[in-house]
């Protein structure tokens, strides 16, 4: 009788976790996506700063269509990247722009001017007036050097 119930008990565990696996579910539109920051040196007060590879500039969105609910953007180093000086006069900013690519609103960081491994940047919950694509730059020292975009759409 025990070993009926248990076989009965494991039959319908089975049968609800195949249910619940082929179910459809709710998609958000959220998006995560990392870039290689390539090898770049650059200036500070007469010193040479060499940013090596192993770094990855990540940016993550999330919403639903062109509504934006969180928005973040960063570096993350590992290996010979997590031994170096840092990245120095950095800023981030996140850029959008229609189906045309054409950039139509820009939300500029603040530039640091201290040295960080791992510099970020969070931006504020928004709706989009268009559709097209949201992109974060990270700039070092006044240049653009890398950059991560998601496209945004129906």
């Amino acid at each position: 009788m025990l070993w009926s119930y248990a076989a009965r008990l494991t039959t319908a565990l089975a049968a609800a976790a195949t249910l619940t696996v082929s179910m459809p579910f709710t998609a958000h539109a959220s998006a995560v996506g990392s870039t290689p920051v390539r090898t770049f040196e650059y200036s500070i007060g007469g010193a040479t700063m060499k940013v090596p590879t192993g770094c990855m500039f990540t940016h993550i969105i999330r919403g639903k269509g062109r509504k934006i609910t969180y928005q973040n953007a960063g570096v993350d180093c590992g290996f010979v990247g997590a031994l170096n000086s840092g990245f120095c006069n950095w800023r981030i900013d996140f850029a959008y722009a229609d189906t045309n690519n054409r950039t139509y609103r820009t939300s500029r960081g603040k530039t640091h001017r201290e040295c960080k491994i791992g510099p970020m940047r969070n931006n504020s919950p928004q709706t989009l007036p268009h559709y097209g694509k949201a992109c974060a730059h990270l700039y070092v020292n006044g240049v653009r050097r890398v950059t991560q975009c998601h496209h945004i759409t129906k």
